[in-house]
């Protein structure tokens, strides 16, 4: 047994030395380009300010300028914020309207159109392309269109994933895709890039490969140009079952989108799934919620659904690596005060056989002290871990069950191609009930552990200052708030996520409280945290 304990950290450093992974660098390096994302961002945002200047500053009369400028800053949205780059794209065709030149409104509507599709909305990208006019378009319009109709096919197809639909829509791109081909020069970008496409859809990856790997090894590419080519070969791999070669290629791809501002890609959410399939929950949970952050930030429904089925499952997981992590710490902790206790016991008796008697009687007395605290904290700790776990697996299992009953009700939608009931499906999800409901099942899973929790808490507080529910009411603002910190959780910036309000809200609303109680505002948290469960 001795030797067991004994050899058991060495396991552990030998297992630490040689488990890491080959793209455990590239890891770190993303990370350090995540962390300086808001200063990209903030690039761009000055960039789209000088643009907005030289708008203000132009004639109301000079249309030809205000399309330009428009046309600017569309594409500076049209990777970055779906609003806002709508709101040009409309712009565009007003403007081209007010000067009568039917080649700036069909290019207006080619550019709405890839943001349509950005956003997922198959049917009003097949729409607003429907109505170009492609003779009047020069060749750089044409294969604008091109490229984007056979990119929309592309896209539907991987999005219905069905036997009888998806070869045709794959087809129809791959005619595009030769339409636009015919127009590019054969050392470009879009000609490289759109038949490699068209290689893969059509199965032959080995060609494939060639022509992306060429792309990417020798063409000085833009980050958003890298980061499409790296995220399509990644593909490929994971196809192969490469998931390490695919996951090195997701990352350098994931910083392109980074650098580029681009909030409208998938390579972060790509990268998150197969770390996590790596057994990596840490990264996996941080780039899956960086990439949740980025499709709300740019609007993109579709991805937002993606991620959305994605981040309950990696998070959970998180939560029971951290819990586990705990446990083990704890395991340690002992075995080392087990052992410190030993050499203590053999050097007392050694040196004084009655003092030793003495000190083993102190020590076991604190010993005894210390871990029926211990205990207790353990027997809280485990109440709310098996409550909180048993309440989120069921509440993923709803969420899984909604999503289900929601993907075959689009699938059959799409079958049947009654593509305007799908909005009015999306529609109908109300987000509102669905936090309230969330606020809810958190309320009751709460108050199941700290039953007296608003009574303890209303104690802290003079009768005047006191809560006062509304029936049916389990908690309000107030409560969720110190329910929240009385479960661990005292980042105010997590808090805020959580109960759908700013930081500086979440400050407001403590200080506010903490100022009426009776108990002092530097005691006042410890007093919750002393709140017992059951």
């Amino acid at each position: 047994m001795k030797r067991i304990l004994f050899i058991i950290p060495f396991l552990l450093l030998f297992h630490a030395a040689f488990s890491n992974k080959s793209y455990d660098s590239l890891l770190t390096k993303l990370n350090s380009t995540l962390d300086k994302k808001e200063s990209y961002d903030d690039e761009k945002l000055k960039r789209i300010e000088k643009l907005q200047n030289s708008l203000d500053a132009a004639s109301s009369g000079d249309l030809n300028l205000k399309y330009a400028i428009y046309l600017k800053l569309y594409n500076e949205y049209k990777s970055f914020n779906y609003a806002q780059a709508f709101s040009y794209a409309q712009k565009l065709q007003q403007t081209g309207r007010l000067l009568n030149d039917p080649v700036k409104i069909a290019v207006s509507r080619i550019k709405l159109g890839f943001i349509l599709l950005s956003s997922g909305m198959f049917k009003e990208t097949f729409d607003s392309l429907k109505t170009v006019n492609v003779n009047l378009l020069d060749n750089e319009a044409k294969k604008e269109y091109y490229f984007l109709t056979a990119r929309t096919y592309y896209d539907l197809a991987d999005f219905d994933k069905d036997n009888y639909f998806t070869p045709i829509y794959n087809n129809n791109a791959g005619k595009y895709i030769d339409s636009a081909s015919a127009l590019c020069n054969r050392n470009s970008f879009e000609y490289i890039y759109y038949n490699g496409l068209k290689y893969l859809k059509t199965g032959n990856t080995s060609k494939a490969v060639d022509e992306l790997k060429m792309l990417i090894g020798h063409y000085r590419l833009t980050d958003h140009e890298f980061a499409v080519a790296v995220s399509t070969l990644s593909d490929i791999y994971i196809r192969k079952s490469i998931p390490d070669k695919a996951i090195e290629l997701l990352i350098t791809a994931a910083m392109a989108d980074v650098r580029s501002s681009t909030k409208e890609a998938a390579a972060m959410t790509t990268l998150a799934q197969l770390l996590y399939k790596n057994g990596d929950v840490k990264n996996a949970y941080v780039y899956i919620k960086q990439a949740m952050d980025d499709a709300i930030f740019y609007g993109a429904r579709q991805r937002k659904l993606q991620v959305s089925a994605i981040l309950p499952i990696i998070a959970s997981d998180r939560i029971n690596n951290e819990m586990e992590q705990k446990r083990a710490l704890f395991f340690f902790a002992s075995l080392l005060t087990v052992l410190i206790c030993v050499v203590i016991v053999f050097a007392v008796i050694i040196y004084k056989q009655l003092q030793k008697l003495r000190i083993a009687d102190k020590i076991i007395l604190e010993t005894n002290h210390n871990l029926q605290n211990t205990i207790i904290e353990l027997n809280e700790a485990n109440t709310i871990k098996e409550e909180y776990i048993g309440y989120y697996f069921n509440l993923i299992s709803e969420y899984i069950n909604k999503l289900d009953k929601f993907k075959r009700s689009v699938d059959n939608k799409l079958t049947t191609k009654r593509f305007d009931d799908i909005r009015i499906l999306v529609n109908n999800i109300n987000l509102t009930k669905e936090r309230e409901e969330l606020f809810i099942n958190f309320d009751k899973a709460f108050l199941k552990i700290f039953p007296n929790f608003v009574h303890a808490y209303n104690a802290l507080f003079c009768e005047e200052n006191r809560v006062k529910l509304l029936p049916n009411q389990l908690l309000n603002t107030d409560l969720r708030i110190f329910a929240l910190i009385r479960l661990g959780i005292n980042d105010t910036e997590k808090i805020s996520h959580i109960l759908e309000y700013s930081v500086n809200t979440i400050y407001n609303y403590k200080a506010r409280i903490k100022s009426k109680s009776i108990v002092h505002n530097d005691e006042f948290e410890h007093a919750i945290m002393a709140i017992k469960a059951i």
